[in-house]
């Protein structure tokens, strides 16, 4: 099954597991160290994670690390960078407005 890659960070603990391995691959039990679950339900957010391409797995020996993919969270930011343009805009307009309420006040 495909996954979206919304759904997938729309969890707390998908996107916690992001920010720990975006600074240095990790294994999974390393990982399962920061969360108050089992190892299993850190794999299966690994999982996920994987499905979506948000994050690779290297193996070295009979670890497996896991690292954050830049490119999938480039196209996430790639997707958001249209709203934020329009949030921007909306947010100069009230700006504006509340510039205007200001002076006309005095």
């Amino acid at each position: 099954m495909r996954r979206d890659v919304f759904q997938a960070i729309a969890d707390p603990t998908r996107r916690a597991i992001i920010a720990l391995i975006a600074l240095q691959a990790m294994t999974p039990n390393a990982i399962a160290e920061y969360f108050d679950s089992t190892r299993q339900a850190v794999s299966k957010h690994l999982r996920i994670l994987t499905e979506c391409e948000l994050v690779k797995q290297t193996h070295e020996g009979r670890e497996i690390y896991y690292s954050l993919e830049i490119e999938k969270m480039k196209e996430i930011d790639r997707w958001l960078e249209q709203y934020r343009k329009i949030w921007e805009t909306r947010f100069n307009q009230l700006d504006e407005v509340l510039s205007t309420i200001k002076r006309n006040k005095k």
